[in-house]
């Protein structure tokens, strides 16, 4: 769909560096943002256009993109006064790319196809601000056939890989599972971390030391350098976003009687560190609960 007017909400940590890839990519693109500033900071640098409001956007594109913080935030574009819900039209494409929850994810799809005849596709993304940047995210899709088709050709410039996991819901099913291993992974590095400099070893070689073996892994290669060197300046995500998703994953289990142990443990170790006033701050500082005073 190159030649269809895209509008784009949420200029965050990745909405920012998404958006610009979609501008130069040539799709003519519609910003949006809660703060305004951070939006005229893409379309200052981009071809992108700013929208005075969300309703004039809706009103102005074929397909609306979101990248937002949570469900929440999400759920108010939908229903809210001058959202999707009101001044929606028959035919018109949202793609999600909030990390949002499944059950909601259904009941907004659902309930926007009702009212106003628009489509569904939940695309949550993983990679990072990295991968936004480099245009090599993971996106894991949910919607109809025809819809993902629709929608393949807009996220190709975002993304290494695009997998169709299944109906509306199933993208936001598969980013709670990416999660619940990136979390897991998170809380185990950080312990792995504190052990090797109780124990006398240099944690800043670990990463050279597992690199190919079973522990190999993304997470590792990037949390531990950054646990070891106590490196926690301009983060690239936030421990409160990782915690919202374990959350959503511990509940979504709870639906499905699927046990959850583990990431409800990382939840909790995320969460006392988040209440000691670590909720912004790079989940690498895990690592600051294991060391000794």
């Amino acid at each position: 769909m190159p030649h269809s007017r895209l509008g784009f909400i949420g200029i965050g940590l990745m909405g920012d560096p998404m958006s610009r890839r979609l501008s130069d990519a040539g799709f003519d693109v519609t910003l949006w943002n809660r703060s305004p500033e951070k939006a005229a900071a893409v379309a200052a640098d981009s071809s992108a256009r700013l929208a005075d409001d969300v309703a004039s956007l809706i009103q102005s594109v074929d397909v609306i993109m979101l990248c937002l913080a949570n469900t929440e935030v999400v759920q108010e574009l939908v229903f809210g006064p001058d959202g999707l819900a009101e001044h929606g039209r028959q035919g018109q494409l949202v793609i999600d790319l909030s990390s949002s929850d499944p059950d909601a994810t259904r009941h907004m799809a659902a309930t926007l196809a009702e009212r106003r005849g628009m489509r569904w596709v939940d695309a949550p993304v993983s990679g990072g601000v990295v991968g936004a940047e480099a245009g090599t995210l993971a996106i894991m899709c949910g919607g109809e056939d025809h819809d993902i088709d629709a929608a393949r050709p807009l996220l190709e410039p975002l993304a290494a890989r695009i997998t169709h996991m299944g109906p509306v819901g199933s993208g936001q099913v598969t980013k709670l599972c990416n999660q619940m291993i990136v979390g897991c992974q998170a809380a185990v590095i950080a312990e792995a971390v504190a052990l090797a400099e109780t124990s006398g070893v240099d944690a800043s070689r670990l990463t050279e030391a597992l690199a190919g073996g079973f522990a190999d892994s993304t997470p590792l290669r990037i949390l531990a350098p950054r646990m070891a060197a106590s490196d926690f300046a301009s983060p690239p995500w936030h421990l409160r976003t990782l915690l919202k998703d374990l959350d959503m994953a511990v509940t979504q289990g709870g639906r499905t009687l699927s046990a959850t142990p583990m990431s409800g443990l990382a939840a909790q170790l995320m969460r006392a560190h988040a209440a000691h006033g670590h909720g912004e701050s790079d989940p690498a500082t895990l690592v600051e609960t294991y060391r000794q005073a």
